[in-house]
């Protein structure tokens, strides 16, 4: 039995609030305040995803309002103080994830690309979805009991036999402990028990060894 791996269909939010590319500024503005969302996705047609309007997009109105000079690197930014209209506002091509993409996936593209929403689409554009950081997290709402039966089963049995290895879970906390005939098995172990969804930290408690593994 293979580890779990949630994917961002899983997880994600499927009743995604959208705008199109005529949305106006202040119907933006209530619209994120409505819905209490940093972000959301301009869809054109039949809900291709064209682009993304956040918190930062809209905030240039204010950044810029006064007659500073700009920096090269912030004409960009300072071209959306002028704009009334979500395609001129929007950040496009808009950053984006397939529903099929692990939670580690997802993780990776947020943070390289310093968002905390990403539109789900499918193969062609079309949005299916939206993923927030919030959902990400929902994994570690998992209860203990069955994250360590999830260990117990599609991890340990792999490795050795159940009576040499226990596995005990607090919290999110693994506990390994017992015996392990390889010590070179020991960070593979480790690695393949906090591959586990939900699992927060790994300790190993073998016999004549104690360490922790995060």
């Amino acid at each position: 039995m293979p580890a779990s791996r949630y994917t961002v269909s899983d997880v994600m939010t499927h009743t995604a609030v959208a705008i199109g590319r005529e949305a106006s500024y202040k119907e933006i503005v209530e619209l994120m305040d409505q819905w209490k969302v940093s972000a959301v996705p301009v869809l054109e047609g039949e809900g291709r995803v064209v682009g993304v309007v956040s918190e930062a997009d809209l905030l240039a109105k204010e950044e810029f309002r006064r007659d500073d000079p700009l920096l090269p690197d912030q004409l960009e930014e300072a071209s959306k103080a002028g704009g009334v209209l979500a395609e001129e506002l929007m950040s496009s091509p808009a950053v984006t994830v397939h529903p099929d993409a692990t939670l580690a996936e997802a993780a990776r593209i947020m943070a390289r690309k310093h968002v905390k929403r990403l539109p789900v689409v499918n193969g062609v554009g079309m949005l299916e979805g939206v993923v927030s950081r919030s959902d990400l997290l929902k994994v570690f709402l998992r209860p203990d009991e069955e994250i360590g039966e999830e260990i117990r089963e599609a991890v340990l049995a792999g490795f050795a036999p159940p009576a040499q290895l226990q596995a005990s879970v607090k919290e999110g906390v693994v506990t390994l402990r017992g015996s392990l005939r390889d010590r070179a098995l020991v960070p593979l172990m480790a690695r393949a028990v906090h591959a586990v969804e939900g699992v927060v930290d790994v300790r190993m408690e073998l016999e004549g060894q104690s360490t922790g593994a995060s």
